[in-house]
């Protein structure tokens, strides 16, 4: 296909912004959206370089503070935003919305998960529950907004494990495998994961908007 015909296949497709420019997730992001229909960027990609004060109380909140800023300044676009966090049952469902800060932004994960799991030393196992959790924050160019939620239920190992996953996977274990999401492969994880579950509901959202807008 040459540049011309690339150009204007692009034009036919719906463009989204995410609202992030973590490398891992645009990856899960495109693998569980699809690129044939849409044409998906990250803030960077597409040029979009603005503050976001995250001051929300809830995954919801975020993602839609995040959205809402990333839209104004491609109103042409829908842009998506997610938020999503690590609760620990036996912490008062700590990290939660302050994950990717715990302990620091620049913290790197080898630190952080080694001291969750410092903070769990003696509980047992039906007492380390834990899930995952991704909101998801679409804001449509007519204005209208629709966020949604979607989880993943398991608990925190003793050690890490896997390297197939990024920030908190490697402790984060499934109740019926006994291994961690870090170990399972992408597509596996896709299938289950509380972005995966977020995506699919959102993009269901966006086809409703789409043949509703037509």
């Amino acid at each position: 296909m040459n540049n011309k015909l690339i150009h204007e296949y692009l034009d036919m497709k719906t463009k989204i912004i995410f609202a992030t420019g973590n490398a891992n997730k645009m990856r899960e992001i495109k693998e569980i959206l699809g690129e044939e229909k849409y044409d998906i960027q990250s803030m960077k990609e597409a040029g979009v370089d603005c503050d976001i004060v995250e001051d929300g109380t809830t995954f919801e909140e975020n993602s839609l503070i995040k959205a809402r800023a990333v839209a104004k300044c491609v109103p042409e676009a829908i842009v998506l935003a997610d938020d999503s966090g690590l609760e620990i049952d036996a912490l008062n469902k700590e990290p939660g919305i302050y994950s990717a800060r715990y302990m620091g932004e620049d913290t790197s994960y080898d630190i952080k998960n080694a001291n969750l799991i410092d903070r769990l030393d003696g509980v047992e196992k039906d007492d380390r529950s834990a899930r995952f959790v991704c909101a998801v924050s679409a804001v449509f160019p007519d204005g209208s907004e629709k966020a949604v939620r979607g989880t993943i239920e398991g608990y925190i190992g003793w050690e890490p494990m896997g390297a197939n996953g990024f920030g908190y996977d490697p402790i984060f274990y499934l109740w019926d495998k006994d291994v961690s999401t870090a170990s399972i492969s992408p597509e596996e994880k896709n299938a289950i994961s509380h972005r995966g579950k977020a995506l699919r509901m959102i993009k269901e959202e966006i086809v409703k908007h789409e043949n509703t807008s037509c």
